[in-house]
């Protein structure tokens, strides 16, 4: 299953993500959108959201239900189910 990650602080980072949703079950991917410096190389600031996807569909509803508006960094990660972009292709 595919979730969309939100309201993420600009200092959290993807092994945070990613141990915070193993807690729950295995994890396949986690990405964490980032600005990128004006010179084009290495990354800034996130941009405040990300993926992760977990392969089994129960795990990830259970890290949905005990990670949606959990503190991290002091602000409440909004975790919900990723919607199929119509634009681009899909993610695997």
């Amino acid at each position: 299953m595919d979730m969309y990650v939100s309201n993420l602080a600009p200092a959290t980072t993807r092994e945070e993500l990613l141990k915070a949703f193993s807690a729950h079950g295995e994890v396949s991917s986690v990405s964490l959108l980032t600005d990128q410096m004006k010179n084009g190389q290495g990354v800034g600031a996130g941009r405040g959201y990300g993926f992760v996807v977990m392969p089994d569909k129960v795990q990830a509803q259970a890290a949905l239900a005990a990670l949606d508006h959990r503190e991290l960094h002091g602000r409440a990660m909004g975790v919900q189910v990723a919607r199929a972009n119509r634009n681009s292709r899909h993610r695997r």
